[in-house]
């Protein structure tokens, strides 16, 4: 008999680039989506992109410069930021 044990993924570093984010995982995984996914982002400079914190131990990152958090979990499901209406 075997024991699956579910484990969360979770955010080991992030990079910005002009055209993906891309999420290394503590499991070795290493995730990618389109930055347009994200309208703070693709509107932030270079260094705003790259000051970013790890929130809820792993489980998501937040950019506070531009206010925008994304989650593993959101990324994985792919789940693009919605553009506030005018």
């Amino acid at each position: 008999m075997s024991t699956v044990v579910r484990v969360d993924p979770r955010v080991k570093g992030v990079v910005v680039t002009d055209e993906e984010i891309t999420a290394e995982l503590v499991d070795g995984r290493v995730i990618s989506v389109p930055l347009a996914w994200s309208w703070r982002l693709s509107e932030a400079t270079p260094e705003q992109r790259s000051n970013y914190e790890l929130i809820g131990q792993g489980l998501g990152v937040h950019w506070p410069d531009v206010d925008e958090d994304i989650s593993v979990d959101g990324m994985l499901r792919g789940t693009p930021a919605a553009r506030p209406k005018k």
